[in-house]
């Protein structure tokens, strides 16, 4: 199961990021007021939030959840701390991308554009713009009516994104949850909360000093 969660964290960075019961009743709130709203809500310059995990490989026909907790400082930088179930933290300073995993002495490295380029990635909750500037968008019924939804489909096309669904809560604005689906239907579902606005997180969270001794390995770049 340890090699299904290093492929799903591969595959979220090359995807993005599930769906809470969504809100029926919209009319209240067009799309630009809504985008406006996500836009203000992460104007500031960082914000860390509770994140759970849950991916499936549909062809495999299983699935696997972890938690943890991320930090994000604009622009385009992300750490991702996987406490459970095993301990893992993916970070980028915009340009570089390292997953280190301690329980296998390895650290993965590679370059953030391809992994979270355009939006991919969840990159951007980095740059809340990503959504206007690499998705079409459209506003979708709901089912519960503290939420709004969204969809976004790519506007460069290829397999990695099919599409992302946007759980949004309606009073706050915040994005609680995303779905990402690939173009095979495989599907990765995060629930963000606990959010803490306001941040200005230290850049030395969003670099990596590779230890000692553990084996690196480079990550092939499409």
């Amino acid at each position: 199961m340890r090699r299904f969660r290093w492929i799903t964290c591969l595959t979220m960075l090359a995807m993005g990021m599930g769906v809470l019961p969504l809100s029926a009743d919209t009319s209240d709130a067009g799309l630009e007021k809504i985008l406006k709203g996500i836009e203000a809500r992460y104007a500031g310059n960082g914000f860390s939030a509770v994140f759970f995990q849950e991916s499936m490989l549909k062809a495999m026909q299983i699935s696997d959840t972890a938690e943890g907790r991320l930090t994000v400082k604009k622009p385009g930088k992300m750490r991702w701390e996987y406490i459970l179930p095993d301990p893992q933290t993916i970070i980028t300073d915009g340009k570089s991308m390292w997953i280190h995993r301690p329980v296998d002495n390895q650290v993965m490295v590679g370059k953030a554009p391809e992994f979270f380029g355009g939006g991919k990635g969840a990159g951007f909750l980095s740059d809340i713009r990503q959504i206007r500037k690499s998705f079409r968008i459209a506003q979708k019924p709901v089912e519960n009516a503290d939420y709004l939804r969204l969809q976004l489909i790519p506007k460069k096309p290829g397999p990695e994104i099919a599409q992302i669904i946007l759980s949004v809560g309606k009073a706050t604005f915040q994005v609680d949850q995303v779905v990402t689906y690939n173009a095979y239907g495989d599907e990765t579902k995060i629930t963000l909360s606990d959010y803490q606005f306001g941040l200005d997180p230290l850049d030395k969270l969003f670099n990596f000093e590779i230890p000692k001794g553990t084996d690196v390995v480079e990550i092939d770049q499409p």
